[in-house]
């Protein structure tokens, strides 16, 4: 996905609204946990304290041409229902959707 700023405003509109109804199902179902939109890579600090002095850059982590622009933390009662909900958040953001299982918990 292109960074949102650089939308036209009628596409961006339209999937603003889709996420709004995304969210809202999302938390009707009582799958929501807590979610949160990023800033673009390019306003991202890497720090980098492995060395003798810790260091600070003004750049991101990784360059990539796509980048995690926000996520979802829902509770799921195995990866296919995790899958189901990043299939309908995917076709919301008309973009990829990453699914992964925080470490600690059980494996869904």
């Amino acid at each position: 996905m292109e960074s949102m700023q650089a939308m036209d405003p009628a596409e961006l509109a339209a999937v603003m609204a889709a996420v709004d109804e995304f969210n809202t199902a999302l938390v009707e179902s009582g799958a929501f946990r807590f979610a949160g939109g990023l800033h673009p890579p390019s306003t991202a600090k890497t720090v980098d304290a492995s060395g003798a002095e810790p260091r600070v850059l003004d750049e991101p982590f990784v360059e990539a041409p796509l980048y995690v622009g926000g996520f979802w933390v829902i509770e799921a009662t195995n990866e296919a229902t995790a899958v189901e909900w990043a299939t309908r958040a995917s076709r919301a953001l008309q973009t990829p959707i990453e699914v992964r299982a925080l470490q600690g918990e059980s494996e869904a």
